[in-house]
């Protein structure tokens, strides 16, 4: 608690050497991550609240509603049959996406839309999904993920208030992501903006709060054959220079991934996951405040310049991901808890979940996956994606670098949610 109370104490103090846009999106980051919100979990009262702010965050920064009713909202219904769902209660739970249009002026081209988009749920009480699974019952805030893109997304739109791009731009604040992209693959189901082949590009933004070493990922890169040196060119400005990574295909494990399977080009922007990922520890004290303005400016140009851009964008398709076509769901479960600062050439991890088939295995906190059956796993993404390749019952060799040895694991994975 003393700890606590000195980091809260610092960083208020922190706040007086911000600028008046830093200040602006950590109080967003605040209202959105604070314990009152529940960890904006699905069917949750904190939730709602969260999704009434944004509305009204998207009426002052003068965007127009875009759903039925004149209503900021889009309602759906959480299917009982979503993979992440099956092992909880959400099956037929209301939700929505807040949905705001920043109309276009040419009369050639605003019927074509630029999406920006950030989803704003996140982890509730923690339980399945959380990385720290003692902390079940406890807050999980989400200060960066995603608190920090819904801040972002909301200047953005403070940014281009009262200009008057070519092409429309929508901003969208999905619900649902937490559980399987469900609110992005309901809005590319009912887009409210016809049709689907309308969308020119989408921008997404998804944990941005944690700028280090001025690194910037987009991610999704690869997706349109322009966007490099599109990104290049804006990346430029001294105010505005970031280490920049921008490759990618648009199978990223978030939003994106619904508007790339409908084939449209997308970018991720991502500042990088850290040790407080999918924890309860993820709070506001830790935003870097004015790392996530710069970031929201650089998006708001991007999505300006597309806006504004006379051609069309040069779609590069990309083969699914084995496991998008498996129909396996969220795939095989091993129980690990990886150490989400990062390990170079694998996955570290800080533990295992009690009577899981990685701790039946023997895997212990301090190995370092290397490999699961014949796949690599350099990273984390790598891992997911090994074990969204194989089925409950599978038997794997599991590659782990112990000490200064390299052994070899056999496990039999579960079921998630069993």
């Amino acid at each position: 608690m003393l700890v606590t109370s000195l980091l809260c104490a610092a960083a208020l103090v922190a706040q007086d050497t911000l600028s008046p846009v830093a200040r602006r999106v950590l109080a967003d980051v605040r209202y959105l991550a604070d314990d009152a919100r529940e960890g904006r979990g699905v069917g949750t009262k904190g939730i709602e609240e969260a999704a009434r702010y944004i509305a009204d965050g998207f009426a002052r920064a003068g965007l127009k509603p875009a759903g039925a009713d004149r209503a900021f909202f889009q309602p759906f219904t959480i299917s009982a049959d979503a993979p992440a769902v099956l092992h909880t209660k959400l099956g037929g739970t209301a939700t929505k996406n807040v949905v705001g249009l920043l109309p276009g002026r040419s009369r050639a081209l605003s019927g074509e839309v630029i999406v920006v988009g950030a989803h704003y749920d996140h982890l509730g009480y923690g339980g399945f999904g959380a990385l720290d699974p003692d902390s079940t019952g406890r807050v999980h805030n989400g200060a960066d993920d995603n608190a920090s893109g819904v801040a972002a997304l909301l200047e953005v739109a403070r940014v281009l208030r009262g200009r008057h791009p070519a092409r429309t731009i929508v901003f969208i604040a999905f619900s649902g992501e937490e559980l399987g992209d469900l609110g992005s693959d309901y809005f590319v189901k009912h887009p409210l903006v016809e049709p689907v082949d309308s969308i020119y590009a989408m921008l997404n933004m998804d944990m941005v709060g944690r700028l280090r070493d001025e690194r910037l990922a987009a991610l999704g890169a690869a997706t349109a054959k322009e966007f490099p040196a599109l990104l290049d060119s804006l990346n430029q400005t001294e105010a505005r220079r970031f280490d920049l990574n921008a490759s990618g295909d648009g199978w990223q494990a978030t939003d994106v991934a619904s508007f790339f399977a409908v084939k449209r080009p997308v970018l991720q922007f991502f500042t990088g996951l850290h040790e407080d990922y999918h924890r309860s520890t993820d709070d506001w004290e830790k935003i870097n405040a004015t790392g996530l303005a710069r970031v929201a400016a650089f998006v708001a140009e991007v999505a300006w310049t597309l806006a504004n851009r006379p051609g069309p964008l040069t779609f590069v398709d990309a083969a699914p991901p084995a496991s998008a076509t498996a129909g396996s769901g969220y795939g095989a479960y091993l129980g690990t808890i990886p150490d989400m600062a990062g390990t170079p050439g694998g996955v570290r991890l800080t533990g295992v979940r009690a009577a899981s088939p990685a701790e039946r295995a023997g895997l212990q906190g301090g190995d370092i996956i290397t490999a699961i059956g014949t796949k690599v796993v350099a990273n984390l993404y790598d891992m997911t994606d090994a074990l969204r390749s194989h089925q409950p019952g599978d038997t794997v060799v599991i590659a782990v670098k112990r000490g200064d040895q390299t052994v070899q694991i056999t496990a039999v994975l579960g079921k998630r949610g069993s």
